[in-house]
């Protein structure tokens, strides 16, 4: 780390080294911009994505997957790993290694663009001036643009009664002591599913209340529905529609969840998983000229710009979608326009959950297809009936490609199961080139493989409409339709 000057100037300071922070300093630096980026401590370098949230979680999953043996369960048996002698040490063991690697890696890519790094709390002194609080003293930037990513953190409501150990956030999940008997996850978004499935692979007993009716509704209603049965066949509770009306410990290792509707949930655990606040608290916003929403959040217009038109926001402090992926093309877009380069629009942006199974999709779900009136079919591969699918031991997985009648053009593309979030990007370079259904019919794909999938799902979508090219303007009675409708199926 370079130790700065009593005054620096610089053409961008970036606030927050995560995902879009460190992509907007790569890419300014690469423009021929001095650049400097803030982060509290040295060892947070890589923000929340690689040290409480992204990173961790998903390394944590895929150790619980492996030492579990839960991906050949059902050709080993529930006994092909004793879940009963994994701890949570275990689990960190493989974390450990991973974050440092990244750290790594990111400082090296730092120091090869010049980007300098400094270390301590940022806030405002004034529109182009951010003051840091460094272990040598106060440190001024002088800054010609300023671009934001400081993250967010769980948000904790005071009347919960948080103690890292029986009631706590998903920060605070990590440095748990051991894998309890049983959960409460109070919650049903991403991170509240992710962390709830994880547990219930270790055979923790978990119960999940959230207060909508469904679980993420902005993905593919039948895609969710079948992630919520294989929670329900490793033995997960959902308590949909509840709210909650209050938490406590009881004793030194159970808590009480209270709901409104009169029921009582015991756990030896509370994951309180609730939204997450932007980290805004220190930044002195207002003497920027800025103003964060009721939680955290910076509102911003066209390239990420801010109401202070020098000042830019990347990243969870924005908002919707809250991705890692889509953090780092933010704050790519960000200093293009910032510095008047021109970038071209991200597109369809594919979502990834780290559920047990995955999901991914990209493009639009049935349901909107449907509130659009749009003339849309379905083609569907069940990873059953692909070998590779046989191989990874994944029963229950499918991926199904949205097409219109019509054109044959893709609409969407929605998986659950081994590598969705892998193979979900076939779906999303030919979505981006306007291509169609007959591209897989036509592509040969490596045997045997997940992609494979993806010429099944054409194949049974093509099938269907010859069933519509055979019956057009034939004639053709109701017995003749139902035998070509046998046929198609």
């Amino acid at each position: 780390m370079k130790r700065a000057t009593a005054v620096n100037c610089f053409d961008l300071v970036v606030v927050g080294s995560g995902p879009g922070g460190q992509k907007a300093a790569i890419c300014a630096a690469k423009l021929g911009k001095r650049v400097a980026i803030v982060e509290r401590q040295k060892e947070l370098v890589g923000g929340v994505c690689l040290h409480t949230g992204t990173i961790p979680s998903k390394t944590m999953r895929e150790a619980i997957l492996h030492l579990t043996g839960f991906r050949q369960r059902e050709v080993y048996g529930e006994q092909y790993r004793s879940r009963k002698s994994i701890t949570m040490d275990d689990l960190r063991h493989k974390l450990q290694h991973v974050s440092r690697r990244e750290w790594d890696v990111i400082q090296d890519q730092f120091d090869r663009n010049g980007v300098e790094t400094i270390v301590g709390e940022a806030s405002f002194a004034d529109t182009h001036t951010v003051e840091v609080l460094t272990p040598e003293g106060p440190v001024h930037l002088a800054a010609d643009k300023v671009l934001l990513a400081p993250g967010t953190k769980p948000a904790r409501p005071k009347h919960i009664p948080f103690d890292g150990r029986t009631v706590f956030d998903s920060d605070e999940f990590l440095d748990l002591d051991r894998i309890p008997r049983s959960m409460i996850v109070v919650g049903g978004g991403v991170i509240g599913v992710e962390y709830g499935l994880m547990m219930a692979t270790l055979g923790v007993r978990v119960t999940i209340i959230d207060g909508r009716d469904r679980l993420l509704d902005f993905c593919d209603r039948e895609i969710v529905d079948s992630l919520v049965y294989n929670a329900r066949s490793m033995g997960v509770t959902f308590r949909l529609g509840e709210n909650v009306a209050d938490v406590r410990r009881v004793g030194l290792n159970a808590a009480a969840v209270e709901l409104e509707s009169g029921k009582r949930l015991l756990g030896e655990t509370v994951l309180f998983s609730v939204g997450r606040q932007g980290d805004t608290e220190f930044l002195n916003l207002e003497a920027a000229g800025l103003a964060p929403d009721t939680r955290g959040r910076i509102v911003v217009g066209e390239g990420f710009q801010t109401e202070v038109p020098h000042i830019y926001a990347v990243g969870d402090i924005v908002g919707f979608p809250a991705l890692a992926s889509a953090s780092m093309e933010q704050g790519r877009q960000a200093v293009c326009h910032a510095f008047g380069v021109p970038a071209r629009d991200m597109g369809e942006i594919p979502y990834g959950l780290f559920t047990v199974p995955e999901i991914s999709s990209i493009g639009k779900s049935e349901q909107q297809l449907t509130a659009d009136h749009a003339p849309y079919e379905v083609g569907v591969a069940r990873f059953s009936e692909i070998a590779r699918g046989q191989i990874a031991g994944d029963e229950t997985g499918l991926l199904k490609i949205l097409f219109h009648r019509e054109t044959r053009q893709l609409l969407g593309v929605h998986a659950i199961g081994e590598s969705a979030t892998e193979i979900i990007h076939i779906g999303q370079a030919v979505m981006a080139f306007g291509g169609t259904l007959d591209y897989f019919r036509d592509t040969v794909f490596n045997y045997p493989t997940m992609a494979e999938a993806f010429k099944v799902a054409a194949l049974d979508g093509l099938n269907k409409l010859a069933a519509y090219d055979v019956t057009a303007g034939c004639g053709w009675g109701d017995a003749e339709l139902a035998d070509v409708a046998a046929l198609a199926v």
